[in-house]
């Protein structure tokens, strides 16, 4: 098979690291092969140990390789982490020649991104909102109406440049080149939302191992991003304190018994409870666990809720919440997520996939589908709205990768 026909999505993990291959036709992308291995080199989202980290994705691709007959060289990398911030700008420009040409569209864009950013930062994703000319608002695509005023109003998200950096360099030193770094939840957005519910408001929660994610959209644009350093992880930690289990055991007994409302449990349900030092397991009752799982995810989704409180557009959500990720899994999710949004919420699946599709029919799969479309879509489309920012700091910072590059 062509390299050039492959896409790779690789969503490095705080529990897994894990790689789709996919390959673009006419109707959308077949998924054509899939490699997973556990993930120990990161925590909430970051990078803390760079050889453990590039074992892990070595041995997801070689798995996903080994499915699709390929060799992979290039990956769109996900992103993830407290450090990201997302924030809204607007930009004005004058037209020239009274019609808008793909340069003033540039232009507006560059007005709208020239705002202070410290040094310790880097713009990962400037994506517009909307466009208005003259007075006319909403506009989606402004090139080639007529008009003397441009104006845009974007998102810009930000990173830490030190971990963006970490994750290119753990690839690097796997072997890969990265086409590009996308922040997660955009890509489990593209992965599990309709056109729909973009369009008339919704809040994506792609709830992960170390991390949980955020992003709304309405009018089928961006209008927020946040990450909260909490994830499935710490259920697990709760898990294995509230029960002396060990952490393996206590992740085993969450995703196959663990519950998000205690009162979804029988009285009667018995789980086996495998005990630390070599000593016989012991039988607990279910609803002992769930009382343990339904604090942890009360907290985890009331500061969902205060980040879609303090975003400003709760009200703008008509569609509701959307929850996908490992931990959506969870039992009885769907139900307290309603109570604690009151608002409609569902748990959702990557759609949209040909290929062996069944292969990632899971939430867990939602951010490495997403990559995998996110790069199939900058592929095979003009890609002149998303503009990479070009200061001199990050072209003196695209060297220094080069150079960690060349001597690792």
């Amino acid at each position: 098979m062509a390299k050039s026909d492959l896409i790779v999505g690789l969503d490095i993990g705080t529990t897994k690291i894990c790689a789709v291959v996919g390959e673009a036709t006419e109707e959308g992308v077949d998924i054509v092969g899939i490699g997973t291995s556990p993930s120990t080199g990161l925590r909430k989202g970051v990078v803390v140990n760079i050889e453990q980290t590039v074992q892990s994705i070595k041995r997801a691709l070689e798995e996903a390789e080994l499915m699709a007959g390929c060799e992979i060289r290039s990956v769109y990398a996900g992103i993830a982490g407290a450090h990201i911030k997302g924030f809204n700008s607007h930009g004005v420009i004058a037209v020239k020649g009274g019609e808008v040409g793909p340069k003033d569209i540039e232009r507006v864009i560059d007005a709208a991104k020239a705002v202070a950013i410290p040094l310790d930062r880097e713009v990962i994703h400037i994506l517009p909102q909307e466009y208005i000319v003259d007075d006319q608002r909403g506009i989606a695509d402004p090139l080639g109406m007529a008009g003397v005023r441009l104006e845009v109003k974007v998102h810009i998200v930000t990173g830490a440049v030190t971990s963006a950096q970490n994750i290119v360099r753990s690839c690097h030193r796997s072997g890969l080149d990265v086409a590009d770094i996308v922040l997660e939840s955009l890509a489990s957005a593209k992965a599990v939302l309709t056109d729909e519910e973009r369009e008339i408001g919704v809040a994506l929660v792609d709830i992960g191992g170390g991390t949980t994610d955020v992003a709304i959209f309405s009018n089928d644009s961006i209008k927020h991003t946040g990450v909260l350093a909490l994830g499935g992880a710490n259920m697990t930690n709760d898990i294995a304190f509230g029960l002396r289990t060990q952490m393996a055991a206590a992740e085993m007994i969450k995703i196959r018994y663990g519950c998000a409302l205690s009162e979804m449990v029988q009285s009667d349900e018995i789980i086996e409870v495998p005990s630390v030092g070599g000593r016989e397991p012991r039988k607990l009752s279910r609803q002992v666990l769930a009382e343990i799982c339904e604090p942890r995810m009360e907290e985890i989704l009331a500061l969902v809720d205060q980040e879609l409180t303090r975003s400003g557009f709760k009200n703008m959500i008509a569609a509701g919440v959307v929850l996908t990720g490992g931990t959506s899994l969870i039992q009885g999710l769907q139900e307290l997520g309603e109570q604690i949004f009151n608002l409609p919420t569902r748990v959702a699946y990557p759609r949209g996939m040909g290929g062996l599709k069944d292969v990632v029919n899971s939430p867990i799969y939602a951010t490495a589908v997403g990559l995998l479309m996110y790069g199939a879509e900058k592929e095979h489309m003009e890609d002149r709205f998303r503009i990479r920012d070009e200061n001199v700091f990050n072209r003196i910072l695209s060297s220094m990768r080069k150079w960690v590059s060349d001597i690792a």
